[in-house]
């Protein structure tokens, strides 16, 4: 990336939906509410044959005490310090209010670089909006629609001449080293390690304030998320990139998931859809629990949720630092972890204190131990030396009399680890014969709290060769019988 471009300016004037539009995608979430936007979202924006970084802030509030709000504007202020430019937001149909003068001077103190544009400007009725924008100082206003689209070439060319000045400044810095990317082989039996190119992704999901960003932010060394005592402050789906125990990895801190009876707001509707999509494009999900009251129902159910995804699963108990009886208390957590989530038995339960940072080297172990598992292969020689074993100790049921033959098993996929077993009648084996096997997969390859997808395939009835023997020798005697004849 060549320059970093943060999106500032006051609740509801468009950063998310001009941030969308250069990054390509809906990654940040939109609507007419204010104040939608509590963190910092980072993306790699494209304009013409420009690439750079672009920054959506949440809207600028004029507080300076402790509450929400002035917390939001401080973590937008280190934004603006961070920045190389800032492109300040004005909306054209409302003008300009007092506090966009407030702002404006801040700007003027803090950005190294200030661009003003008025958004939602198609139309006329902006046109006093637009021209109320002068009274900032801050140079001639662009004139931007983030929703349609316009004015994104007159953006390209005030930013296009500020990029050669950053380009040429660092033409002197030693060029980054590139990374080497190689394509794995499905076939190959190692683990596929992250590179910087290809971090480890992994999703923090939960309830509300169960401290997801709190734990976040220690990982990564800094206050990067906004966290407090209110419930429910997070709600994109934030995406960061950290080296974690010298493996890269993207984190992402999503919403809090209460039940689906509870969620009736729209905004809290799209924050939960954001996360659940984290979830499906995350390899490793870290589930965290508070102490004081795990293992609630909508705990399982997001458990559940990453399981049926597929991701390789760690659950993590916080706020363990306040935690009084911690041996009988641990005892009973994995006692419960094993009756309440079967479908995960095995899988890391670890104890950590986001706010003391205890417990997190055994967690980024935790994690990584899953994302091998979950990475794991068996050669198919292994696989059918086991089934063998695992028929004589105990045989399929007979439906009607009729034996199910088990003939074959090979591993057809990782990621989560798929087997295929090729059977005679695929439809009559019971579900509990396919746990019994999903269990021994896990006991006997070492394959704990991964999940794993067992597939019976029909082999006999669907034979294309079946009767071409008879055939085929019938039509050779029949050729032999004339080449005597010919002979003769």
């Amino acid at each position: 990336m060549s320059f970093s471009l943060a999106i500032v300016g006051r609740p509801n004037v468009g950063k998310s939906t001009l941030f969308n539009r250069l990054v390509g995608k809906r990654l940040a979430l939109v609507d007419d509410q204010p104040g939608v936007t509590r963190d910092l979202r980072e993306g790699e924006a494209k304009l013409g044959d420009l690439r750079f970084t672009v920054i959506d802030t949440a809207g600028l509030e004029n507080a300076n005490d402790d509450s929400l709000p002035a917390r939001m504007r401080r973590l937008t202020e280190r934004a603006v310090d961070m920045a190389d430019v800032c492109l300040f937001l004005i909306d054209a149909r409302a003008g300009l209010l007092p506090d966009d003068h407030v702002f404006a001077e801040i700007l003027r103190k803090r950005a190294k670089h200030v661009i003003i544009a008025a958004n939602k400007a198609e139309g006329s009725a902006a046109d006093a909006g637009v021209f109320e924008a002068f009274e900032l100082g801050l140079g001639e206003p662009l004139r931007l629609s983030a929703e349609h689209g316009e004015g994104m070439p007159d953006l390209y060319s005030v930013l296009l001449p500020l990029a050669e000045g950053f380009d040429a400044a660092r033409a002197g810095d030693t060029p980054e080293t590139d990374v080497a990317v190689s394509d794995e082989d499905e076939d190959d039996d190692s683990v596929p390690m992250p590179t910087l190119a290809r971090p480890l992704q992994i999703a923090v999901v939960g309830r509300p304030n169960a401290g997801k960003s709190t734990l976040i932010n220690h990982i990564i060394g800094e206050d990067r998320l906004l966290t407090g005592p209110e419930a429910g402050i997070t709600r994109d789906a934030i995406s960061l990139t950290h080296e974690w125990g010298g493996v890269p990895m993207r984190i992402f801190d999503t919403a809090g998931m209460r039940r689906r009876s509870k969620v009736q707001e729209k905004l809290e509707k799209l924050s939960v859809s954001d996360g659940i999509r984290a979830v499906k494009f995350a390899e490793v999900v870290v589930v965290l629990l508070d102490a004081a009251i795990p293992f609630e129902t909508q705990d399982l159910k997001i458990a559940d949720l990453a399981e049926r995804e597929g991701r390789a699963v760690v659950v993590a108990v916080n706020k363990w630092d306040i935690e009084g009886e911690k041996q009988e208390k641990l005892k009973w957590l994995r006692e419960q972890f094993e009756h309440v989530l079967p479908q995960l038995r095995g899988a890391p339960l670890v104890t950590v204190s986001a706010r003391t940072g205890k417990g997190l080297d055994k967690l980024q172990e935790a994690v990584m131990k899953a994302y091998t598992v979950w990475n794991r292969r068996v050669s198919t020689g292994q696989l059918n030396r086991w089934l063998e074993a695992m028929i004589a100790r105990h045989p399929p049921p007979a439906p009607q009399g009729r034996r199910i033959k088990l003939r074959y098993m090979t591993q057809a996929k990782t990621r989560p680890p798929g087997f295929v077993v090729m059977c005679s009648h695929p439809d009559k084996l019971p579900e509990s014969y396919s746990r019994y096997l999903v269990n021994g997969l896990r006991e006997d390859f070492d394959m704990p709290g991964t999940p794993i997808r067992l597939h019976m395939r029909g082999q006999g009835d669907k034979n294309p060769y079946k009767g071409r023997r008879t055939k085929n020798a019938g039509a050779l005697k029949k050729h032999l019988g004339s080449l005597q004849k010919k002979k003769d």
